[in-house]
């Protein structure tokens, strides 16, 4: 006769979405409506809205933020950045993180609870859907237990998937242009099939975080709450529970032991939470601080007859009795390191150069020997232009008589905040050219100020004889400087 092992039983619980023998614990949190709770809600739906509407809104004629790595252009709040902005990004990237350690550490997990967009559409767009179709908390635990998959399940998971379709468009948007977008919606999908793949893959990726995932992603993919610890400090202002008042707990209101504290037992804590922790076992890695136990003890105090605050905000150092510390090294240095980042950033930002020009060598074979005994070279300009109005680039061969530039157009228009490419053709003699190469130096002026000068190697037949009748062969300490008198 065969043996089944028995299920081992964990000694506690590891997880709070999980049971004792490993088996996935649905959370059905019992909303807990409340001064704490309104405030987040009006606070996520204005975030939606924002995130909603900045696809569609513009700053001085460019999208108000648009991350287009194809054209490997990132515009935000009208400000058009460069691969080549490297610095700048760098220390946005130092500033935001640097952001993160100081609200972290004054305010807590404000972040998580108040504005993730994990936190806000969970709790304040599917989870009501959610209740509205399955009866409330009620309703929800009743289908549990029912298993199988009902036709009202069915039918949330359908709105679900069409709320995660927008979504994944309104994503979408961030990385491309509004007006193109609507063109891909009203095409087939066979005229941009990468844009869809990117689209269903995002759609499906929220559907499985909001109908299967949803807590996990705070519990288990988000390392945040894992570092919280190197971020906080005994001064931080987190969501407590204070044993002095609540201990020792009584079960219910009939019959209280004399010296029992004001906590009734009630769970009503543990039962609102959307993680799923009981915030009187103290500080837990799984609080989000979304203050949903607050507004659940506060009703429950009030119908007792007790004060409110018997879970609020405060500090595990006001929990030891010592006196809240407002000024701490952390709370100066980061203000600190931020300002230093931030003046760097727009120090920068104000100075760095108004246009960019990219010297590329051609796409096809190096050069050309024409039957005349003419060696013609293929170079391509990239000209990235962050000013607002369009800008003309005039490209001359400066030093070099004995070579002809010919260009489509020149001067060269750029649109502002645009980045073009044009191509040009360099005819030179076989004997200007030695040991395979001829350096010739290019000038641009678009008439307003900038003014530069580019040293650029052309190749060539290694058989000329080295003769340059343009002058003395340039130094490499020539590449790539301005001008005299030049300007950026």
């Amino acid at each position: 006769m065969a043996v089944h092992p028995q299920p081992v039983q964990a000694p506690e619980r590891v997880l709070s979405t999980l049971n004792a023998d490993g088996s996935r614990r649905w959370i059905r949190p019992r909303p807990s409506p409340g001064s704490w709770w309104t405030r987040r809600r009006v606070l996520a739906y204005v975030l939606m809205f924002v995130f909603f509407a900045i696809p569609y809104l513009k700053m001085g004629g460019k999208p108000l933020i648009l991350l287009d790595f194809p054209h490997r252009e990132f515009t935000l709040f009208g400000t058009t950045f460069l691969p080549t902005d490297t610095l700048l990004f760098m220390l946005l990237f130092v500033s935001t993180v640097i952001m993160i350690f100081l609200v972290t550490a004054i305010y807590g997990r404000v972040w998580c609870g108040w504005a993730c967009p994990q936190t806000v559409y969970m709790e304040f767009l599917f989870r009501p859907i959610e209740r509205a179709l399955e009866g409330g908390f009620r309703g929800s635990m009743r289908l549990d237990r029912a298993g199988g998959i009902h036709r009202v399940r069915l039918a949330k998971y359908a709105i679900y998937g069409l709320l995660a379709m927008f979504l994944a468009h309104t994503f979408l948007a961030y990385f491309v242009r509004i007006d193109q977008l609507v063109r891909w919606v009203q095409g087939s999908p066979k005229e941009h099939p990468v844009a869809f793949l990117v689209m269903a893959g995002t759609a499906l990726a929220i559907f499985i975080d909001f109908t299967w995932f949803r807590e996990q992603t705070c519990l288990i993919a988000c390392p945040y709450g894992r570092i919280q610890t190197a971020l906080f400090d005994r001064d931080s202002l987190i969501v407590i529970y204070d044993p002095d008042r609540g201990e020792p707990r009584s079960k219910g209101t009939v019959d209280r032991a004399p010296g029992a504290g004001d906590c009734i037992d009630c769970g009503m804590c543990s039962r609102t939470c959307p993680t799923g922790i009981d915030i009187r076992e103290g500080l837990q890695m799984e609080c989000i601080h979304c203050t949903q136990c607050i507004d659940a003890c506060d009703e429950i105090m009030t119908n007792i007859g007790q004060p409110a605050g018997l879970i609020r905000y405060g500090t595990q150092a006001e929990l030891t009795g010592r006196p809240k510390r407002g000024l701490r090294a952390r709370v100066i240095l980061y203000p600190i390191a931020l300002l230093v980042t931030m003046g760097l950033f727009v120090w920068n930002l104000e100075n760095r150069a108004t246009t960019e020009v990219t010297v590329l060598r051609s796409l096809g074979t190096p050069y050309q020997l024409r039957e005349d005994g003419t060696v013609v070279n293929q170079v391509r300009f990239k000209f990235s232009n962050r000013n607002r109005d369009t800008r003309a680039y005039k490209i001359e061969l400066s030093g070099s008589p004995d070579a002809q530039l010919i260009a489509p157009i020149n001067p060269f228009p750029v649109t502002g905040g645009h980045s073009l490419t044009t191509t040009l053709f360099i005819v030179s003699p076989r004997s200007s050219f030695a040991a395979g190469e001829r350096r010739v130096m290019f000038h641009i002026d678009e008439g307003h100020g900038f003014k530069r000068t580019y040293l650029h190697r052309l190749p060539g037949p290694a058989d000329g004889d080295g003769r340059r009748e343009g002058g003395e062969r340039p130094g490499h300490e020539e590449a790539e400087k301005p001008a005299a008198g030049s300007s950026h």
